[in-house]
């Protein structure tokens, strides 16, 4: 599965963010966009997506999801850093950020991570960029890694009660007075590595396990109407005509298979019923 942090779309009232702002950034850079780095996703930042979309042969839709994030990149300014004095480990299942001095721990934070659906990528990243009071769901502070597909950062929360749970959509929070103390000390360019266990998604089709992710892909087809049979985690020949009528009707390749496009699509589709706008 390929992950996407959150769905950036027009939606009402207009998503707000910085992950947002660092769309209109980089398009700015490729000169599609004109208007305000603001972090408001309204009409002409959806626009200069478009135009990005249709200019890089991406599906033109004005979503940006993990195929957009990719195409259009990472400024190359943001990856020109690297400090080794400080390095950040996050892990997955204990759900803490382990903040190292010269391989050293000198500070443990609990923190919320993503969901099992939308899971916070493993791997070695990098800080890249540091906003002051980004506000709402980002709290006091945020630091984006450079996940190339999606807007993932390291930031506080207006959801204090969800740390210590997976419950995000793919992005670390923190407590504010936590992220305001670990923002002071940590440069552009600081090392994060994430461990633990991420569900990647596996082919489903009729005769393989059952299982949750199989129970997923039931829940979002009931929920837009797509399928009508139980919620048991087994895929039936049920499940498959639903998921070829939601293929087809999504321009996919309609066989019955539940592959990386169609948790994609299924994913986007979701956010888009649900109006799910949570980092």
């Amino acid at each position: 599965m390929t992950y996407a942090s959150r769905y950036l779309r027009i939606m009402t009232p207009y998503m707000e963010g910085i992950d947002v702002q660092s769309i209109q950034q980089r398009l700015r850079e490729l000169g599609y966009y004109e208007g305000e780095t603001n972090g408001v996703y309204d009409s002409k930042t959806s626009e200069a997506v478009i135009s990005y979309q249709k200019a890089a042969g991406l599906l033109v839709d004005g979503v940006v999801g993990p195929d957009t994030w990719n195409a259009i990149g990472i400024s190359p300014k943001y990856l020109e850093y690297f400090d080794s004095v400080y390095f950040i480990e996050i892990d997955l299942e204990q759900k803490s950020l382990a903040l190292k001095e010269r391989g050293t721990i000198i500070s443990t934070y609990s923190v919320a991570v993503g969901k099992p659906e939308t899971p916070t990528p493993t791997g070695f990243w990098k800080i890249i960029e540091k906003t002051l009071n980004p506000g709402g769901p980002f709290g006091a502070r945020w630091m984006r890694m450079s996940i190339p597909w999606g807007g993932y950062g390291i930031h506080g929360t207006d959801q204090p009660e969800s740390i210590g749970t997976a419950a995000s959509h793919g992005c670390v929070r923190m407590y504010n007075e936590d992220v305001i103390k670990l923002y002071e000390i940590v440069p552009l360019g600081t090392a994060v590595e994430i461990i633990g266990e991420t569900f990647t998604g596996r082919l489903l089709y009729v005769g393989v396990d059952g299982g949750s992710d199989v129970l997923r892909v039931q829940r979002i087809l009931q929920e837009i109407d797509y399928y009508q049979g139980p919620l048991d985690g087994i895929y039936s020949q049920e499940l498959k005509k639903a998921i070829i009528a939601f293929q087809r009707d999504y321009g996919l390749i309609a066989d019955g298979v539940v592959g990386t496009n169609t948790y994609k699509a299924l994913e986007k589709v979701y956010d888009r019923i649900t109006e799910n706008r949570e980092p």
